[in-house]
């Protein structure tokens, strides 16, 4: 068995036209530091954004599109704490706010701990019930097993977010929950600071 981590954030918003995003901004992985994007749009498309080769066939074999497209992909943090991300035809600037009250549980719990693949099989059961349509474990493409450790979670409050120049419109809930894998990412729009460990 191989494992591989992955240590980064992830946001997921959704918008009024109905696409929904999800945004991995990974810095520490066995692929380096680098940024992909997952979208959902309202006909129901999935499509990757990743940066290269690399990126695109692991993620791939993990999770399932009906496009995927090679793209520069950038993020950075503004002066005003917002995030730019630009990647391809899309281009979003996130602005984030106070630690959700989950934010604040989960800080309690010792990083060790809240990573460790045992303890997301322990609260796999608890995140599908409160949480709807998210997963802290599961199967992934190819065989592999998933495991997402949070270490804290804050809230999304605003997007600004078009594709080839149209407005997307404004923030909304993720729904329909996102269909790339396992799990979806919580419904209310959020950043959730995370360990993933991939075992294949």
């Amino acid at each position: 068995m191989t494992r591989s981590k992955f240590h980064g954030e992830i946001y997921g918003m959704g918008t009024s036209s109905g696409t929904r995003i999800v945004v991995g901004n990974w810095t520490r992985s066995p692929l380096g530091t680098f940024t992909d994007v997952m979208v959902e749009f309202e006909n129901s498309h999935r499509l990757l954004l990743a940066p290269d080769d690399a990126v695109r066939e692991f993620v791939s074999a993990t999770y399932t599109f009906d496009e995927t497209v090679i793209t520069s992909v950038t993020f950075e943090r503004l002066p005003d704490g917002s995030r730019k991300v630009q990647a391809g035809r899309l281009d979003l600037r996130i602005h984030t706010g106070r630690i959700t009250p989950l934010g604040v549980l989960l800080k309690l719990v010792p990083t060790t701990i809240s990573t460790a693949p045992w303890f997301c099989t322990l609260t796999d059961p608890i995140a599908r019930v409160a949480l709807r349509g998210v997963r802290t474990r599961g199967s992934a493409g190819g065989g592999r097993r998933e495991y997402y450790g949070a270490h804290t979670q804050y809230r999304v409050t605003a997007v600004e977010a078009s594709w080839d120049g149209k407005n997307l419109g404004s923030l909304t809930r993720v729904t329909p929950p996102v269909r790339f894998g396992f799990g979806s990412t919580p419904q209310a729009p959020s950043v959730t600071y995370i360990t993933t460990t991939i075992d294949d």
